[in-house]
């Protein structure tokens, strides 16, 4: 009797432990009763019925990525792309992702091809390469608002990679490369009239400069036989004080008078004419100087 009990027991606390569910972070437990919702269970301990609950779905709440695979699109100039693209979401109600649809990574992955389809088909092919952040708004607001019911929340969603046909790639690298060159021969043509400007500039600064070198060339010049003049007519002011403080006789200055002629001369005048008085003062100093001769 004491083993059967022993071994009643023991199954007992088997199931106990069987049915004690201990719920990780992140993560969210669905429970059915009888085949019925019965409730949600978050992170802690719980304990089910034996026999009458079961853990029908577990579900991650961390946000996940689905990486499509390409898929054939067509623009509206006619043009098939190759696009393929990431959706990021998140669960945010277990139970509706458990019993809202069937498949709904499948459902997501069909939604998001037809949605990228109905967008691109409204786009020409230049707009398609220049305009993904406006595609990637457009389908995240149209899945976020499709997968509500499903208890998923779309984040983002991006275009990984945009492949149009061959030749339209080897028409676009063309262009590209036009461009490209033509951009080159525009900063090479600005930088010659760069280049030009900065030389006329550079001789317009020398032109500028000898002209105010040879301006003041000539203001010193012409400073320094001003000084020479100021100077020469100081000293003979100076003298013609000296003289007349000497109070000289009128013998003296004929004799001043002559000499003064003499000079103006400077063996270069052909005829000069002298006023009498001084001729014979002229004649009385030829006389004295031949006899001191004798």
């Amino acid at each position: 009797m004491g083993y059967v009990l022993a071994a009643l027991l023991l199954i007992i606390v088997a199931i106990v432990v069987r049915n004690v569910r201990i719920v990780p972070q992140a993560k969210a437990y669905v429970v059915e009763r009888l085949g019925a919702y019965r409730t949600t269970w978050g992170v802690g301990l719980h304990l089910k019925t034996p026999f009458i609950e079961k853990v029908a779905k577990v579900v991650s709440l961390k946000e996940q990525v689905a990486d499509f695979p390409p898929q054939p699109v067509i623009t509206k100039d006619n043009v098939t792309m190759q696009i393929d693209t990431v959706v990021y979401f998140a669960i945010t109600d277990p139970k509706l992702y458990t019993y809202g649809i069937e498949q709904p990574m499948v459902a997501i992955e069909n939604l998001t091809a037809t949605t990228l389809r109905n967008i691109i088909g409204e786009l020409e092919l230049d707009q398609c390469l220049t305009s993904r952040d406006v595609i990637n708004t457009k389908m995240r607001a149209i899945l976020d608002e499709a997968t509500d019911p499903w208890g998923i929340k779309v984040n983002r969603v991006e275009l990984k990679n945009i492949l149009p046909p061959k030749e339209i790639q080897i028409a676009m690298e063309k262009q590209m490369k036009a461009e490209r060159e033509r951009r080159e021969a525009i900063l090479r043509a600005e930088g010659d009239k760069r280049a030009a400007i900065l030389e006329a500039e550079g001789e317009k600064e020398s032109a500028i400069l000898r002209a105010d070198a040879k301006k003041q060339q000539q203001i010193l010049e012409a400073e320094g036989e001003a000084e020479a003049i100021l100077k020469i007519q100081q000293a003979t002011a100076d003298g013609i004080k000296l003289i007349n403080a000497a109070a000289p006789s009128e013998a003296v200055l004929r004799i001043k008078s002559l000499e003064a002629f003499t000079a103006a001369a400077n063996g270069q005048a052909t005829k000069i004419i002298i006023p009498s008085e001084i001729q014979g003062l002229a004649g009385l100093a030829a006389g004295v100087k031949e006899a001191v001769k004798e």
